[in-house]
This record gives structure tokens, sequence and C-alpha cells, in this order.
């Protein structure tokens, strides 16, 4: 019996599931931070994923390894979990998280580039247009931020929120080298259970002997972040690379901004200034040139 949808339909359907759970998720980590410390947070959020992907065994098993495995598998973890969420977490304590999400803008654009040099995707001049623009408005969105109750230093928050969008595409072109070969469960999993092991002693440096103070909501925050956006966000993700092109895929994350925005402004009650709206649109229009057909550069 033939499926309703083609993988590439599939394959969308999956990646814009990912970018609203990924969105949501700077939300929880702002509620999670009113009442935790950083790595705290984000070490439970590894451990409830770990638990959960428990279940998922079964999906391991005759999994063959190279030395080639070993090493893409080690740099994956190494960018994302481990350095991804330090900037990240460490962002959202200085800038808002509704120009967290903007900033997000630029990751597609990393990752374009990076296909092109390690994957042989297209490099195209409108590409190299609009990843200097793209980059320009998030310069220009931080220079113009304001400082706020939330923002206390939005330039570093959001420079912070810049390298991680680094690492970002650092794993997205090494996780779709690896979907050839791995299923999106277990990779998502193998996440899941290093970010575990990697926070464990950044989480115990900060109780400095003592447990942390884990009130409702920010347990409600951690169980959603575990659960929902490692489990739900990166899995879907993870399996929509099996379907798209790492550039197609990685290209949907500037729906994270949007989503971000709205969802912020609806929880949080943030706000955008004039100036910030129009630096956004100047990374939409740089994101908007880099999918226009171009020739190839060379």
């Amino acid at each position: 019996m033939n499926l309703p949808f083609s993988n590439q339909t599939i394959g969308i359907i999956a990646v814009i599931s990912a970018t609203l759970v990924w969105a949501s998720s700077f939300i929880a980590l702002k509620i999670a931070l009113e009442t935790m410390e950083p790595m705290s947070i984000i070490f439970g959020r590894m451990l409830f994923a770990s638990i959960v992907f428990c279940f998922f065994w079964k999906y391991f098993k005759g999994l063959n390894f190279s030395k080639e495995d070993i090493k893409y598998l080690l740099l994956m973890v190494f960018l994302e979990p481990c350095l991804y969420f330090v900037f990240e977490i460490k962002a959202l304590q200085f800038t808002s998280a509704s120009q967290a999400g903007v900033i997000t803008s630029t990751m597609p654009l990393l990752a374009a580039i990076g296909a092109g040099i390690f994957l042989g995707e297209a490099i195209t001049k409108r590409l190299l247009l609009g990843s200097i623009l793209a980059i320009f408005g998030a310069i220009w969105l931080s220079l113009e931020a304001s400082v706020q109750d939330y923002a206390p230093n939005p330039i570093l928050g959001n420079l912070l929120e810049f390298l991680a969008m680094l690492c970002g595409a650092g794993y997205t072109i090494i996780m779709k080298h690896l979907t050839k070969r791995f299923n999106a469960i277990f990779l998502t999993a193998i996440q899941a259970f290093a970010g575990t092991i990697f926070y464990l002693p950044l989480a115990l440096w900060e109780w400095q002997g003592a447990m942390p103070t884990i009130t409702f909501e920010g347990f409600l925050a951690m169980l959603y972040l575990g659960v929902f956006v490692t489990l739900g966000g990166y899995g879907l993700f993870n399996f929509s690379l099996s379907k798209l092109p790492a550039s197609k895929a990685s290209v949907f994350v500037n729906l994270i901004p949007a989503f971000a925005v709205i969802l912020a402004f609806i929880v949080l009650k943030e706000t955008l200034n004039v100036n910030q709206i129009l630096a956004a649109g100047v990374i939409f229009l740089g994101v908007f040139i880099t999918q226009t057909k171009s020739r190839k550069v060379g």
C-alpha cells in the first residue's frame, strides 16, 4: 500500500514540527532559569530524556560501528548537546527569549555553507550575499537591544546564542552523514546519554554539596525539555535529515524566530522594538535571498 505522502513531504512535516518544539524550549528555559542554575537544568533535561530512551533499547540492537563512525559520533555529541547547550543556556541568562530566537536565523546559512564545503552541496552567489545580510541583521539586532529585567546584557547574550548556532550548524552536517548508517532514534539517544554524563559534574559543581531546590514549575520545565524537546524536537529533526538534504532541512530553522516571538509574547509578555523588528527583517531577507536560484560560485 502506497503512503499518501512522499518522503520529502514527510521530511518537511517532521522538520516544521521540530522547529515549533524547539521554539518552545526558549520559553521553558526562561521559566526554569527563574529558580534553578543553568547546568542543573540541562542535566535534568538530559537525564529525563535518557530515562525515556531506555524504553527504546530494542532499536539499538545489532548496530555495528567503525572507527570512523565513533569519531563522528563523538564530534556530534561534543558540538550538540555539550557545547551547544552551554552557549544557549548562558545566552538566555543575558538576552530575551524572542531575541535569542531571532539569532537562530543565522544557523541555516552557516549550515548551508558548511554543507557546500563538506557535503558538496552548491554554494551560490546569492547564498553568500544572503549570509552577509543575515549576519549583519543579527549584529544590528544585538546593538538595538535594550536592557530589561529579562535581558540584562543582550549583546553578550546574543553573541553566545550565535556561538550556539555555529555548533548547531556543525551538528547538522555531521548528523546528515550519520543518518546514512544509523536511525534517528539511536542518534538522538546517544545525544541524551552523552549529555547526561557531560553535565553531571557541571551540575554537581553548581550544587556545591547541597541538593538544589526544585520548584514544581522548574520540574515541569525540565520534564518538558527532556521529553518533548530532546526526544521530540531532536528526534523529528534527525528523522527529517534522513529524508531531506542538510541545506534544505536546516533552512526550516528560520521558522524558530517567528514561533519564538509569538510564544514569548503569549507566555512571557516580551516585546520587540521597531528597530529590532527591522533587524529581524534584514535577517529574513538574507535568508530569502539564499533560497532563490543562482549559479554556483566557481
